[in-house]
């Protein structure tokens, strides 16, 4: 759910000339001559700098038989550039006070380093470097292939549910790239070759396919100089691909059962939803925080409190995604407890959500839940970047300026509107897991 944080505003051009000081709070963007955006939010309340740089590409981007180049090139940018050796990164930013990692997703890969003001520049100069010059083609491939293929097999085939959501989502996307699972299916994984590798790098790792967020205790002058300095002579490269996939409408329930070790049985319901840069957006979040928004929502008091037949429960709307999403419904079933009772239970009470409207004290306190959450975020420069950067990834930074308006603006019969058109059965895909014991080979 888009729980954000504060309004942001005011931008200026990338060829302006330096002008009115930047103002704490408000987001100030420039375009640099090689189509690198960057994004700029001073907050001074910690003595402490975020930079990230986002690369618009994921598993969204690859082709069928290369999954998980994406989440493999991302473990590829640490072993090192002509100046900084292999696994040395994330070592001189902790020498020097800070934290640093990278994630891949289904649209977009981060790579990100949280230090103090004055130590910032290192990790500007370093991502600068490795995003021109890193080192692809040494001997660490194979080795770094295996460490992928075994985090594969802890995070996902040795993981129930995540093995559930994957196969599920495999079935819910019929032709949309969304359907692959972004660290790539084992057989990718074990096929990727150095030459995809390096092809991928090459397509995707340009300044105009890229931008960077910083939030932090910095001179919004003194860092931009220091941004142009490190990445200005970078050359913009070609455009990449742009993928042009629609998935077709789902004109009828699909079902998915998965038999696994694990502890308890488990429940998934995937809809079919726009993202955020639809209207409907606003009220599909709300929907999910009725549904299973705290211990005094819907599912909750119903199949946790009341009835007992499930141990945890969720609601989520992924509208934090560059194309059509899902708005997914989750349980976890007691023991002794049978899934399809569960499942009628969740049926039951989603019809009732589509058959009449929420009353006025539920949705206000839906909208405060969430315009609480969206203050709160302020709280972290890391949390603060990571929203600018979501939005400016799949539909623009600016978004952000609409968000609580949207949330004040929706209505009861908004609410039961989108419910009545997106969590229709014919629009969903259920798996469910079935715990069994597997035999030892």
């Amino acid at each position: 759910m888009r729980f954000f944080i504060f309004c942001l505003a005011l931008f200026f051009a990338a060829l302006a000339p330096r002008s009115a000081p930047a103002q704490p709070g408000k987001v100030q963007e420039v375009v640099l001559d090689n189509g690198l955006k960057v994004l700029l939010l001073e907050s001074h309340k910690s003595p402490s700098v975020t930079f990230q740089i986002w690369y618009r590409v994921g598993s969204r981007n690859e082709q069928d038989g290369k999954s998980g180049l994406s989440h493999f090139l991302e473990h590829m940018m640490f072993k090192g550039t002509d100046k900084i050796a292999p696994e040395e990164y994330p070592r001189v930013i902790a020498k020097n006070g800070g934290r640093s990692n990278a994630f891949t997703s289904s649209d977009h890969t981060v790579y990100f380093a949280t230090m103090s003001r004055e130590k910032i520049g290192i990790a500007i100069e370093m991502e600068a470097d490795r995003m021109a010059n890193a080192r692809l083609d040494g001997g660490y491939f194979e080795q770094e292939k295996k460490v992928i293929m075994e985090e594969r097999r802890l995070r996902t085939e040795d993981n129930p549910v995540s093995a559930l959501a994957e196969v599920t989502g495999a079935v819910a996307y019929t032709v949309h790239p969304y359907r692959r699972p972004v660290i790539g299916w084992m057989g990718d994984i074990q096929s990727l070759s150095r030459e995809d590798l390096q092809k991928h790098y090459q397509t995707y790792y340009a300044p105009n396919n890229a931008f960077i967020v910083m939030v932090g205790d910095f001179s919004t002058d003194e860092i931009l100089e220091k941004v142009r300095a490190a990445f200005g002579d970078i050359p913009r490269g070609p455009e990449p691909p742009r993928v042009e996939v629609r998935e077709p409408p789902q004109r009828g329930e699909r079902r998915v059962s998965l038999k696994k070790e694990a502890e308890l049985p488990f429940l998934l319901f995937y809809y079919h939803a726009p993202n955020l840069k639809h209207p409907d957006s606003f009220a599909l979040d709300l929907l999910a925080v009725i549904l299973a928004g705290g211990r005094s929502s819907r599912l909750y008091q119903d199949l946790v409190y009341q009835k007992r037949i499930a141990r945890s429960v969720d609601a989520d709307y992924g509208g934090l995604a560059a194309d059509a999403t899902v708005f997914s419904v989750t349980a976890e079933v007691m023991p002794d407890k049978e899934p399809l009772d569960v499942e009628r239970a969740i049926g039951s009470l989603l019809g009732r959500v589509r058959a009449e409207p929420v009353s006025e004290r539920e949705l206000e306190k839906a909208k405060n839940q969430i315009e609480a959450a969206f203050i709160f975020g302020q709280d972290s420069v890391f949390g603060q970047a990571m929203r600018v950067g979501q939005y400016e990834s799949v539909a623009g930074w600016r978004h952000l300026e609409e968000y609580i308006a949207g949330i004040r603006k929706v209505t009861a019969a908004d609410v039961l509107r989108v419910a009545k058109q997106y969590l229709d059965p014919d629009r969903r895909t259920v798996g469910t897991l079935f715990p069994i014991k597997e035999k030892k080979q």
